[in-house]
């Protein structure tokens, strides 16, 4: 193994709950701390689980936009000190919030360049800053001071934008997406870091074609999955007539409309649970009510790690629908539990299958297509057992921590090295784009 590093991981949002970044940050960090590199994680609110293999540094964050989303007005001046709401990066962020703007990204990154540098003053320096999804202006600064920069991109923010917009219904609307995404921020800062670090070749060749970056500059470590938690159960009896679908509906890009319409040219005794919001306003129950399916639909609303897994172990099949993904991490926490898949012809999909044999595609935003690969699997238990042997035993092999922690290592290395070389900071690809 090369040498130990300092490394510093810099996070805005460090909670598992808060999406895939709180989830990679606690993974990756725990990891490289088994590697024996020295980790420190410098993380804004909400603040992740206990991470004992990492020294954290929890950093203030009012979280102003939130408090305007959910009408919380009252709680945004502090009541013990009125007057901090004036200082700049807290005003910046409450006149930024009131203007629909989202200041989480830049803010962070300006209080994480603060303390990071007072941390190289006072405590002696890192070998490499990892920021995780961030993309904010003040990683520049951190650059500007010496130190290499990497990131993390699972997919570029334009593929949510472009998603919002497909959602939004007036002129108001769309404004408030273009205002939302500080899709110039981090584009801009994206192509000026020492390598961006990415989950797929398909994510790969968005972020060239979205943000600009080189190709030289985008390694691909794929995605890690913690494959001891989520394993199968021969205990657990599986539901031949059981679908199962993790995705919002009020995504465009998670494709549960298509989904929907695929149940209903399915027989009358194939269910579907999909674990989303089970308010009553979901519009996913509108969708089913229409195609007359409401009574085989199940919506679980939000569930714990453990009971997901039950769920996946007890499903026939899991069904990835989707229009776009960075990496399609539900079909390969299927596959781990020992559950083939149905997955769609889009973003990362197709690769990810491609790599673990266990499952088969279907084509994108086409219903029929969909209810036939379901079909196909559920009327050969043969196969289905197959697959599920074989994508439990690639994952395991292909996508667990341990590797994808190896080959982010390996990376960490390369540009360590060129970094004190003084050789250019770009990462060559040893699966380059379009490859």
């Amino acid at each position: 193994m090369a040498r130990p590093l300092r490394i510093a991981y810099v996070a805005y949002r460090g909670n598992m709950n808060s999406g895939g970044q709180g989830i990679y940050l606690w993974f990756l960090a725990r990891e490289m701390a088994r590697l024996g590199h020295e980790v420190s994680v410098f993380v804004g609110p909400p603040y992740p689980d206990p991470m004992p293999f990492a020294k954290v540094t929890e950093l203030p964050n009012r979280q102003l936009w939130a408090k305007w989303v959910l009408g919380q007005q009252d709680q945004i001046v502090s009541t013990e000190k009125p007057l901090d709401i004036l200082k700049p990066l807290n005003f910046y962020e409450l006149a930024a919030s009131r203007l629909g703007f989202l200041p989480e990204p830049f803010a962070f990154s300006v209080r994480a360049l603060t303390h990071l540098t007072k941390h190289l003053r006072e405590k002696g320096g890192f070998d490499l800053v990892h920021d995780v999804q961030c993309l904010g202006y003040g990683l520049l600064g951190l650059r500007a001071l010496g130190l290499p920069v990497v990131t993390t991109v699972h997919h570029p923010l334009t593929v949510d934008r472009r998603a919002s917009f497909i959602r939004d219904e007036t002129f108001d609307d769309a404004l408030g997406t273009m205002k939302f995404y500080p899709i110039g921020m981090q584009s801009f800062v994206a192509r000026r870091l020492d390598c961006v670090l990415t989950s797929s070749e398909a994510s790969a060749r968005q972020i060239v074609q979205d943000f600009g970056v080189r190709p030289e500059m985008i390694r691909n470590v794929r995605n890690g999955l913690d494959t001891e938690l989520f394993s199968p159960d021969p205990e657990v009896e599986r539901n031949e007539n059981e679908l199962l679908c993790i995705g919002r509906s009020a995504d465009p890009n998670k494709g549960i409309r298509t989904l929907i319409q695929s149940i209903a040219r399915l027989p009358a005794h194939i269910t579907l649970t999909l674990v989303d919001d089970d308010s009553p306003e979901n519009q996913v129950r509108r969708w089913a009510r229409e195609l007359g399916v409401q009574n085989r639909l199940h919506l679980t609303g939000r569930v714990e790690v453990s009971e997901l897994i039950g769920l996946y172990r007890r499903a026939a099949v899991v069904v990835v629908p989707s229009r776009y993904e960075g990496f399609g991490l539900p079909a390969v926490e299927a596959m781990a539990c020992g559950t083939p898949v149905v997955a769609t012809r889009a973003g990362a999909l197709p690769e990810v299958i491609d790599l673990t044999g266990g499952g088969v595609l279907a084509e994108r935003d086409d219903p029929n297509s969909i209810a036939e690969a379901i079909r196909r699997l559920l009327e050969n238990t043969e196969a289905r057992a197959l697959m599920a042997k074989r994508g439990r035993e690639q994952v395991a092999r292909k996508l667990s921590w341990p590797q994808i922690a190896a080959a982010t290592a390996n990376v960490y290395a390369e540009t360590v090295d060129r970094s004190r070389r003084g050789r250019p900071t770009t990462t060559m690809t040893s699966e380059s784009v379009g490859h």
